[in-house]
């Protein structure tokens, strides 16, 4: 059971910069993903990026945050800058591993983002 474990959240103002990361618990190959949601109230949880063979992000974010990964510390970070109050949500680690043909998904327990003057 991989434990994922997020850090780096808080309040910054409009345009500022904040800088996730999560650590993995066990080994995490380069070929798994890792990754991050988030959901805002009211509104469902939506993909924010993802890093496993290639990165991929939500068109709201590209340009402005970053997804990078630390093998060596089984650690996903996201840079995340030029923050609107429409970043404001909790963000999610997840992951998903490949083990014995079968994928397996992991959560974060969330860090609160908020965006605001």
């Amino acid at each position: 059971q991989v434990q994922l474990v997020e850090s780096g959240g808080g309040l910054v103002q409009p345009g500022g910069s904040l800088r996730l990361s999560c650590a993995a618990s066990e080994t995490i190959f380069s070929t798994d993903t890792m990754g991050w949601y988030r959901q805002a109230p009211g509104k469902e949880r939506e993909l924010v990026a993802t890093s496993g063979r290639i990165a991929n992000y939500a068109d709201s974010v590209k340009g402005r945050f970053t997804i990078s990964r630390d093998n060596s510390k089984d650690t996903v970070y996201l840079q995340m800058n030029s923050l609107k109050p429409e970043d404001t949500a909790v963000y999610y680690c997840y992951a998903q591993t490949i083990r014995l043909s079968r994928a397996w998904d992991y959560w974060g327990q969330g860090t609160q983002v908020t965006v605001s003057s």
